[in-house]
């Protein structure tokens, strides 16, 4: 049973930083991209940031570029998405998410994701 589990969310001042965490099982993670989202209340989930399978790839959406990281340790089956200098309008439930095919090199497309964890809330404020 594929198990992606968010942690790391809180409450920081604009400025601030923290580092989320997604814990997966139940598939070979070493063969799945992965990705982050976020989604903000009365708004669309979006697409936030990807990795390719080795962690040798990665992409961001540009109001996040240079500000955020996102990571992989693929011993630990986990991925983490480091994020700094954050903005009240990075407010937002953080999912992350597994593409549906193994060494999808499609990575950057919102549509090749099928699983997402249940989310961690990240609260900005100014």
């Amino acid at each position: 049973q594929v198990q992606l589990v968010e942690s790391g969310g809180g409450s920081v001042q604009a400025g601030g930083s923290l580092r989320l965490s997604c814990a997966t099982s139940g598939f070979t993670f070493s063969m799945f991209a992965m990705g982050w989202f976020r989604q903000a209340p009365g708004k669309e989930r979006e697409f936030v940031a990807a990795s390719s399978w080795s962690g040798s790839r990665t992409t961001y959406i540009d109001s996040v570029k240079g500000r955020f990281t996102i990571s992989r340790d693929n011993a630990k089956n986990t991925v983490y998405l480091q994020m700094s200098d954050l903005k009240p309008e990075d407010t937002a439930n953080y999912y992350c998410a597994k593409t549906s095919r193994i060494y999808d090199s499609q990575y950057y497309r919102p549509e090749a994701y099928d699983r997402w964890g249940q989310g961690t809330q990240v609260t900005v404020s100014s």
